[in-house]
């Protein structure tokens, strides 16, 4: 086949080839906590972004602190994570970021790490696939994994 013949199979000079594209689409969301010096991580998988579902990822959370035990949770200042109905525990505090700077925020790094190693360029078949992608994705963060990722410079000096 010359170039003539691959250029018009393609569509034309310039058009990439057609290919087989999946249209359907469904959403999960993967709400999760590290603690960047420990590697130390909690996560929930969700069918929605919503204050209600960060209540119950915030209410799970904390139940599993020790009773002794209070946690600071910085994250950014999506609409969900500051909304006046959010229900936030008495031994969780929230602190957000500034707007527009998620190079401070060290869980994206891992999120980041999730897509390019597990979760993009797969075809699920439904729901509960994805749901089962983000779960065995997750359960493959190790400490050090989550470690290297996630301690940032700044968060070691403030670091107890």
């Amino acid at each position: 086949m010359d170039r003539k013949d691959a250029s018009a199979i393609a569509g034309g000079r310039g058009q990439r080839p057609p290919g087989l594209c999946d249209q359907r689409y469904t959403w999960v969301h993967l709400f999760g906590a590290v603690r960047p010096a420990t590697g130390d991580r909690f996560a929930l998988v969700l069918p929605e972004l919503s204050t209600e579902a960060m209540s119950v990822f915030l209410e799970r959370f904390s139940d599993r602190l020790a009773a002794d035990e209070h946690a600071v949770m910085v994250l950014d200042q999506a609409g969900w994570h500051g909304a006046a109905a959010l229900r936030v525990p008495d031994n969780v505090t929230l602190v957000p970021l500034p707007s527009y700077s998620p190079e401070l925020n060290p869980v994206e790094r891992l999120w980041l790490y999730l897509r390019e190693k597990h979760l993009s360029h797969r075809l699920l078949d439904d729901y509960d696939a994805i749901v089962e992608a983000c779960c065995h994705a997750w359960n493959q963060l190790t400490p050090e994994r989550v470690q290297t990722l996630c301690n940032y410079p700044y968060i070691q000096q403030v670091s107890l």
